[in-house]
């Protein structure tokens, strides 16, 4: 009986480290109480049906590249986020929320492609192939085939793709995906690893591009084990609030670009619109002339963004009074007040404070401080800041004002939107009027600190 007995491990859900007993926290990612169990993968797994070519190592002089080992996917927002388009052989996650437009996007995307004359299969594990072409047929007319399969076997993927020779695979989703071999259920920790580490290899043998759409838990995460997120080249997370209509694409993880650059989207009734000017899109319904708002100008990878940052301050009925952030850190909003109260002699412990980042979008940039601690004075005096002014730049602890990196480009951006004052660190000041640049009549404020800031005021 006990030959008989299948062997069964124990993987931690974060990271899928694996033990072959329970433990209380995971030696890899050091987090508690992750760990399940499950079938142990077989050895012979992954080598009864794919049959993989022989690996011999190259020299890096003889390795070749050209510029053509990047594809435009048609979509300059997503071709930005991936850095200059997709990667010949690459893995892509591209996690979110349900119903946030993982699907559409990528589904306009073979619509951009496939009108280029590339070969693309679309595998769905969760709608049948005509499920798929309605909701093609929402986003308009396809000019060239698409080639769709409704599947989850990964040994039928593996084959299909290796006879047709796709130029990009879409997996949507991983969590559907399994393998006969592993004795547990898809979307379990030893699924969705052999899964990504098959379709991992066959993006690099045979040069195809394989974009997988990952689930997200209530915690934000890629639903199953984290390893899938260190597994693959890329890591897209499609943000925003499913109440509005703007949608982010964020870069966590890209080995062949920056990870700090996002796209902006506006989910309309067609698909998804590309929002060229993302900074003119967030100040849309801004009010004028009002005590608590300022605007601000934040920086995503190599691109100016304008927002409005509001404040709320007023008297609390409580003992304790409340403190609500949306859109940055709570936690930063708290340390920014007890600076204003201990270097302005300002009381703000018996008033509540509202602080929101309009728009939806989560700014965790030092350089949005002084817009917080200006539009938290705003609301407490119930002045507004002057028309057509905006300001950045981090706020130390001792209330010093220190400088920001690429001032420039953010002045510049605000003059294109009809900007005439800039509140900005001394320092930044200084290299700008060193450097004469012409910033379209641009007036510089330069403070040092957040005492400056209420003369402005």
């Amino acid at each position: 009986m006990a030959k008989g007995r299948s062997k069964t491990v124990f993987f931690c859900k974060e990271c899928g480290y694996e033990s072959v007993k329970w433990l209380g926290q995971c030696p890899g990612c050091k987090a508690w109480n992750t760990f399940v169990e499950g079938p142990a993968v077989k050895a012979s797994a992954g080598k009864e049906q794919i049959r993989w070519k022989k690996a011999e190592p190259s020299r890096l002089s003889e390795v070749s590249i050209t510029e053509e080992e990047r594809t435009l996917t048609g979509i300059t927002e997503l071709d930005r986020v991936l850095g200059g388009g997709i990667v010949t052989g690459s893995l892509v996650l591209v996690g979110g929320d349900p119903g946030i437009g993982k699907s559409t996007l990528l589904l306009q995307m073979c619509q951009s492609m496939v009108a280029a004359g590339k070969h693309i299969l679309y595998v769905s594990g969760e709608e049948s192939v005509k499920q798929i072409k309605m909701r093609a047929e929402r986003l308009g007319k396809f000019e060239q085939e698409l080639f769709l399969l409704s599947e989850t076997n990964l040994d039928q993927i593996v084959e299909a793709v290796t006879e047709q020779r796709p130029d990009v695979v879409i997996i949507d989703s991983i969590q559907t995906m399994y393998r006969e071999e592993i004795d547990s259920a898809p979307g379990s920790v030893g699924q969705i690893r052999e899964a990504t580490a098959v379709l991992m290899r066959l993006a690099k043998e045979l040069s195809v591009s394989v974009f997988v759409v990952g689930h997200v838990t209530k915690e934000g995460v890629v639903a199953g084990p984290r390893v899938l997120e260190h597994m693959v080249d890329t890591v897209l997370y499609f943000e925003g609030d499913g109440s509005a209509p703007y949608r982010f694409l964020r870069g966590v993880k890209n080995r062949f670009g920056s990870t700090n650059e996002i796209g902006v989207f506006e989910m309309c009734g067609n698909g998804l619109k590309e929002v060229v000017n993302p900074s003119e899109y967030m100040l849309q319904g801004k009010p004028e002339k009002e005590a608590g708002s300022v605007v601000a100008c934040t920086l995503e990878g190599t691109r100016p963004i304008l927002i409005e940052v509001q404040a709320l301050i007023c008297q609390t009925s409580f003992n304790m009074p409340r403190r609500t952030a949306a859109g940055t850190d709570y936690n930063r909003v708290n340390l920014l007040m007890a600076v204003i109260e201990k270097r302005l002699g300002i009381r703000l412990g018996d008033c509540d404070a509202y602080i929101n980042v309009a728009g939806g979008m989560r700014i965790h940039e030092p350089a949005l401080d002084l817009a917080v601690v200006a539009a938290i004075l705003s609301s407490y005096r119930n002045q507004a800041l002057e028309e057509g002014s905006i300001c950045f730049g981090e706020v130390g602890l001792v209330g010093e004002v220190r400088a920001v990196n690429m001032a420039e480009q953010r002045v510049t951006e605000a003059a294109k939107l009809g900007f005439r004052k800039c509140i900005l660190p001394q320092v930044n000041k200084k290299q700008l009027t060193l450097s004469q640049k012409v910033l379209n009549g641009m007036e510089l404020i330069g403070i040092d600190t957040i005492y400056e800031l209420l003369g402005v005021l």
